[in-house]
């Protein structure tokens, strides 16, 4: 497998297999596969993730476990959004620097970090 890209040896390793491996795993495989050096292998390990992350045969199953998009039903990989957003458009300020979040507090902070606004002198 010397002549395909490390994420095509990886997809053929997970192909292979029943269940998911942890990226360590995987990058071994690819290591040995290609027959990298140490040095060789520490500076592609991060661009290998990265291409691992971004091509859409592979997902993760958490945990720094990867397998194939085509092995697992769309129950098991899909991620709610509405639980990733849960917090609503009240519990936030928007400022000229940015979003403020408020969090268990009546109080309105400004620039100067000194209380502007509070629920009990509106």
């Amino acid at each position: 497998m010397n002549n395909l890209s490390k994420t095509d040896v990886a997809y053929h390793l997970l192909k292979e297999r029943a269940e998911g491996l942890n990226f360590y795993e995987i990058w071994d495989f690819i290591k040995n596969d290609l027959s990298l050096s140490d040095d060789e292998a520490d500076d592609l390990i991060s661009s290998f993730y990265t291409d691992l992350s971004l091509d859409s045969r592979f997902i993760t199953l958490g945990e720094n476990v990867w397998d194939l998009r085509e092995n697992n039903s769309f129950d098991k990989v899909h991620i709610d959004m509405n639980d990733i957003y849960a917090n609503s458009d009240d519990d936030v300020i928007e400022s000229e620097d940015g979003i403020i979040t408020k969090e268990d507090t009546d109080e309105v902070l400004f620039e100067d970090d000194e209380p502007k606004a509070t629920k009990e002198n509106k």
